[in-house]
């Protein structure tokens, strides 16, 4: 279902971006990296993350790690990484396929400035062994997403 969630946001959205699946997972940032030939930090991992009730996701570098005092800084208050039974529930994709397409409800995205070396990102596409390449600025333009700075 989640990946069939991320192919129909993709056909209405971005029709020109194929959905690469692959024999093996890519379900870590490591695994992804060696699946799509591209350095680990270039793996557009993304984050789900709860902030008082308000649930929203970070998309970030594959090496990023969310820095807390950034963070508080930004969103006025520490954030909480959800469960894998709450990132299923959210956003409907299984821990290690989690993207920002195809999402069951509007969240509010944010892509950490950690993206904005490479021109190309790869993002998981709903499922453990799926992903796309995306230009870094077509990626947040298409998810509607606002540039921060979380990570280090």
């Amino acid at each position: 279902m989640s990946l069939e969630s991320v192919r129909a946001f993709l056909r209405a959205h971005a029709p020109d971006i194929d959905i690469i699946e692959t024999a093996e997972s890519s379900s870590t940032v490591a695994l992804a990296a060696e699946a799509h030939g591209v350095e680990p930090a270039q793996i557009a991992k993304t984050i789900c993350l709860r902030v008082g009730e308000q649930m929203m996701l970070v998309v970030a570098g594959g090496t990023a790690r969310l820095d807390n005092r950034k963070f508080k800084d930004t969103f006025g208050a520490k954030g909480r990484m959800l469960d894998a039974e709450e990132v299923v529930a959210v956003t409907s994709h299984p821990v290690g396929g989690v993207c920002p397409f195809g999402l069951p409800s509007p969240l509010p995205i944010y892509c950490d400035i950690s993206l904005k070396r490479f021109d190309e990102v790869v993002p998981a596409a709903g499922s453990t062994n799926s992903a796309v390449r995306i230009a870094t600025g077509r990626l947040a333009e298409l998810i509607g997403a606002s540039w921060v700075d979380v990570c280090q």
